[in-house]
């Protein structure tokens, strides 16, 4: 890789690194530099809690997401304003900088040592990274194959294929497997985009939300529903035991195991929000997945008979739907596509605008209303795992 650097005319890798280690220090201090102690010094005292204690890696780790990802009030990064306010910069230099706002946050299994450089896997996205570290192979003395790193990767600039530790490192030995694909497991669920920068879990997991919402119709009998929070949350518990059955079931080399008590799953509780709805919207989409809606059947009403917009619990709530970053287009796509006859007649009400046409102002105002959702293809509501951090979760089974 360092020769393919060299023969294009670039730097080598070993100058990249040194050269990285100089911005990142000269980044730091810029971010922990007066302009910014607004509100990088709340997320500090936040995350010190009442007692006010803060260990240096954590301390490391927050600085380290505030400048790379915290978006400050103009959607800017730190790495923006820097980069913005050094025209001395090298064009590599800029590139390198800039390349760091998408940092590789993960659970890494190591696989081997290789020269200044360890090849770690992602047990979350299954995608291998050769990673080195700006201060030299000193800071991977502990790291010996089979353990794990808790950390973030970012490019090493022109050195396509090579990535840099970015902030702190945590190194947890072999013996730590079981709470380490735990830890794993918990942020491949709460943030599915960490498994979904390998795009070939994209797809599977696509595959695999077309199983499950053919399933869930098959159980429910259709993939919207309405209904009070307590039958909706019945009816959600009986659906998972069913795959869950229906997953043991499927495994005959496993029959031993089917006659012995299987873990109850956790029960599916809505949060309070939707618990203390009237009625609750059950949507599994094709492209949206499985999604839940508070008032639905209020929303589903006012389409069905206009008349309602002029009451005010009615327009308010068609309000929030608009507005609330929470919700995609997609329960309101749905009511249009649903109750064509009266839709214009129910936004030209809200928005007095009496030329108002769905069919031809409609995907305009949704767009204005929620540009987030249109910023980036949507993903799966499904996340799958690899192959590695399955057999951990199993145990090395």
């Amino acid at each position: 890789m360092t020769d393919a650097v060299q023969r294009a005319g670039g730097p080598s890798l070993t100058d990249l690194i040194e050269r990285s280690a100089e911005l990142k220090a000269e980044l730091v201090a810029f971010a922990q530099s007066a302009r910014f102690d607004r509100w990088l010094t709340p997320l500090l005292v936040e995350a010190a809690g009442p007692a006010r204690q803060l260990d240096e890696g954590a301390a490391i780790r927050i600085t380290d997401h505030f400048i790379l990802r915290y978006r400050l009030p103009d959607g800017s990064t730190v790495v923006d304003r820097f980069v913005a306010g050094r025209s001395d910069l090298a064009t590599a230099d800029r590139e390198m900088l800039l390349g760091w706002r998408d940092p590789v946050e993960g659970i890494f299994e190591i696989q081997r040592k290789d020269g200044d450089a360890v090849v770690l896997l992602d047990l979350i996205s299954d995608l291998e990274y050769r990673t080195y570290a700006n201060v030299g192979r000193a800071a991977f003395r502990k790291a010996f194959r089979g353990g794990f790193l808790h950390t973030c990767l970012v490019p090493v600039g022109a050195a396509d294929g090579a990535w840099l530790v970015s902030g702190a490192m945590s190194y947890y030995p072999r013996s730590s497997a079981a709470d380490i694909a735990q830890a794993a497991l918990e942020l491949a669920t709460t943030r599915p985009e960490l498994v979904f920068r390998n795009p070939l879990k994209i797809e599977q997991g696509r595959q695999r939300m077309r199983e499950d919402r053919a399933a869930f119709v098959e159980f429910s009998g259709g993939d919207e529903l309405v209904l009070p929070p307590a039958e909706a949350e019945d009816l959600l518990n009986a659906y998972y035991r069913h795959r869950q059955e229906a997953a043991v079931a499927a495994q005959p080399g496993r029959a031993r195991l089917r006659r012995l008590p299987g873990p109850e799953l956790p029960a599916f509780v809505f949060p309070q929000e939707l618990a203390d709805s009237d009625t609750i919207g059950v949507i599994y989409d094709q492209v949206d997945g499985l999604n839940f809606y508070a008032e639905y059947g209020m929303l589903r009403d006012l389409f069905a008979d206009p008349a309602r917009t002029g009451r005010r619990p009615h327009q308010d709530l068609l309000r929030r739907y608009l507005r609330e970053e929470s919700i995609a287009p997609l329960p309101i796509r749905r009511l249009a596509a649903a109750h064509p006859e009266t839709t214009d007649e129910v936004f030209r009400k809200l928005l007095r605008r009496p030329g108002f046409v769905w069919s031809e102002h409609g995907e305009a105002l949704l767009r204005r209303r929620k540009p987030w959702y249109y910023e980036s293809e949507p993903r799966p509501g499904v996340s799958v795992i690899g192959d590695r951090l399955s057999v951990l979760a199993r145990g090395g089974r």
